[in-house]
């Protein structure tokens, strides 16, 4: 009858078992160790692996000609997850061994090495993160997050004290960790804050004012993409290039490419006022290898290459922003500029009778962004022979 009883708990349990982690057998703790009457031992676990969030353990006290009738392993191996109400480790508990000795001992759990060497030397348990002070033989449990025990893994240390006072005893201790896969990436509350406060001094972060939604999609591409061990592991290099990339994407993926943008060609402007080149350069780099600028970041590029008087560029890139988006009227006052300076007249003049009675933005009308346009072309050294012409077409 305990047979059949104990084929139906297993089979339920490997049909509602979730399947979010294993049992770890290759960092499974399985010591033996002969302790002798009245004395007190430690014990420490093989290193727990991160994403630890149970583990089982198992105590038994032999006398000194029995064995074990099966591992603690091979137990588990049946029973894929502890999770949850009469699942994986809580019927595991019930499979102890078959075979224990007459003699008894006390134990406590340790997650620090001082506390453990404390109750070596002086029997105290001020420091146990769990303690059994009822004589046993063999006992078996689970032990999940909501025990101290598992806030300073890897390690654990098992303080075993016999209660023969006449005999040797050979106690016998295994543990088994439950590995969940997500918390097997190592990220943690405190390894997740890390990450935004990396977040918060990206680029990305630096122009928008509203951060929360680009840091949470950053800490999201991080957390997927890497472990937080490979994260600890990369050079300042290929940190700083992560960071680049991660920053990108997560501008995009969180639906802030236009806030980022109007603040980042902002910034471009008031740095082409000193510094061109500069200018120039990061709009080549936003628009061709960060794939970010549009139509708009197209158009800068080609104002400040007409500004430069590289007037092939600047209308190769002007084109372009027409290209993207033909119905923004500003980009054809532009091209018509580049039409100006490079002795194409009539060109010029077809542009400026098309649009000249509209407006380029809600209170800026063609033909006042034309009048301000030539005057800071004027002082830029552009030529300006025709523009008394277009004026007057203008009036």
């Amino acid at each position: 009858m305990k047979k059949i009883v104990l084929v139906a708990i297993l089979f339920c349990f490997k049909t509602f078992a979730q399947k979010d982690g294993y049992w770890d057998k290759e960092r499974a703790t399985s010591k033996e160790v002969t302790l002798s009457a009245g004395k007190r031992t430690l014990l420490k676990s093989e290193d727990l692996p991160v994403g630890t969030t149970e583990f089982i353990y198992r105590i038994t006290v032999l006398d000194e000609n029995q064995k074990l009738s099966s591992s603690l392993v091979s137990v588990l191996k049946a029973i894929p997850d502890p999770s949850g109400i009469s699942q994986g480790a809580a019927g595991a508990i019930h499979l102890t061994s078959t075979i224990a000795g007459s003699d008894k001992c006390t134990y406590a759990l340790f997650s620090s090495a001082d506390a453990a060497n404390l109750f070596l030397k002086e029997a105290k348990l001020d420091g146990a993160c769990l303690t059994d002070k009822e004589k046993v033989n063999k006992v078996a449990r689970l032990v999940s997050t909501s025990s101290t025990c598992l806030t300073n893994i890897p390690y654990l240390w098992f303080g075993i004290e016999s209660q023969n006072w006449v005999m040797n005893q050979k106690i016998v201790l295994e543990v088994v960790p439950w590995v969940d896969y997500n918390a097997s990436r190592g990220w943690t509350n405190e390894t997740k804050n890390e990450i935004v406060e990396l977040a918060k001094k990206s680029e990305g972060a630096n122009f928008l004012s509203n951060k929360n939604t680009f840091l949470a999609t950053f800490l999201e591409l991080v957390s997927t993409k890497y472990k937080y061990s490979e994260f600890k592991q990369m050079i300042p290099i290929e940190r700083n290039k992560m960071v680049e990339t991660i920053s990108d994407e997560s501008i995009v993926k969180s639906g802030n490419t236009i806030n980022f943008l109007k603040e980042y060609n902002l910034h471009l402007r008031r740095l082409s006022l000193t510094k061109t080149e500069d200018a120039i350069k990061l709009l080549h780099q936003i628009i061709e290898e960060r794939k970010l600028g549009k139509e708009n970041e197209c158009d800068l590029l080609g104002s400040l290459y007409l500004r430069t008087k590289q007037y092939q560029k600047a209308e190769d890139w002007i084109l372009k922003a027409i290209n993207l988006n033909k119905n923004e009227i500003k980009f054809q006052l532009h091209l018509a500029h580049v039409y100006l300076v490079t002795d194409r007249y009539t060109e010029a003049k077809e542009i400026h009778k098309k649009y000249k009675d509209q407006n380029i933005g809600v209170s800026t009308s063609w033909i006042n962004a034309t009048k301000q346009d030539f005057e800071n072309m004027e002082k830029e050294g552009l030529p300006s022979n025709d523009f008394k012409k277009i004026l007057r077409l203008l009036d």
